[in-house]
């Protein structure tokens, strides 16, 4: 396949969290997200900007800062009655307010523009 100079703004990616669970157990999760295509730029960026905050903690950077910025829409978000929950602000911040999420979203973020998988 040839390389596409011009694409679109966002592409989808799958999103796999581990979320605590009863039982003291941790239960797999899926949702598609729907990811902004940032500029390498950027991207350097946000990266230049966590290797800093290991050394200055004063660094306003977090997982729910960057996920916030990446994340545009997502399929397969489901809410308690099994009914899809339709993206909005509101639900964003729902959801990105939930322990472990908004790590997850970042992880398949960077796994998206790398093409490497996080290391446990």
């Amino acid at each position: 396949m040839a390389f596409v100079l011009s694409r679109s703004a966002t592409y989808t990616w799958p999103v796999v969290l581990r979320l605590p669970a009863d039982g003291g157990r941790m239960e797999r999760q899926t949702f598609d997200a729907v990811f902004n295509r940032l500029p390498q730029t950027r991207i350097n960026e946000i990266q230049d900007q966590v290797r800093a905050k290991q050394n200055d903690p004063g660094i306003e950077i977090t997982d729910q800062s960057v996920a916030d910025e990446v994340l545009a829409g997502w399929a397969n978000v489901l809410d308690e009655d099994g009914e899809e929950v339709p993206f909005s602000a509101k639900a964003k911040a729902e959801l990105l307010n939930m322990p472990a999420v908004a790590s997850g979203i970042v992880v398949a973020y960077f796994e998206s523009v790398t093409g490497n998988k996080a290391k446990n």
